[in-house]
């Protein structure tokens, strides 16, 4: 017989709702720690430890602005989009040292550009609701 406790255990977790864009880039963050497991050694600790902390930071960023008041949200969308710029060098330079093949990089960078258009379009939203908000309180 088995208990409820081994019961509860053995269900999936419920399906959790995320933003478009974190969704994108958690699946892209999936993706490349299978990959990151593989990088040559020389390059796992340096190079792909800095690409490993980027994506984190990338999705942190994400994760903090979804919860904050659209006048706070901007630097923080902002700070995500300079993180993935960034991701995105590390792993051109990850592909041009061959220490990620030609298939995986472009595995990697279509999502992670689907990611930066996201991006570009929301801090655009913010930009235009930001600034309606200042002419809305300029004529007061």
């Amino acid at each position: 017989m088995i208990s409820s406790y081994a019961r509860f255990h053995e269900q999936p977790p419920p399906p959790r709702q995320l933003l478009p864009v974190l969704e994108r880039l958690k699946t892209a963050y999936l993706l490349w720690y299978g990959y990151y497991q593989t990088l040559p050694k020389v390059h796992r600790h340096t190079l792909g430890g800095k690409a490993d902390g980027l994506f984190i930071e990338t999705i942190e960023a994400i994760a903090s602005a979804t919860f904050l008041s659209r006048q706070e949200k901007q630097p923080w969308v902002w700070l995500a989009i300079r993180k993935l710029d960034t991701l995105k060098i590390l792993l051109l330079v990850l592909w041009e040292t061959k220490s990620l093949d030609t298939k995986k990089y472009i595995a990697l960078s279509v999502p992670l550009e689907e990611v930066g258009k996201m991006l570009g379009g929301w801090n655009g939203q913010l930009t235009r609701q930001n600034e309606s908000a200042l002419r809305g309180a300029d004529s007061k």
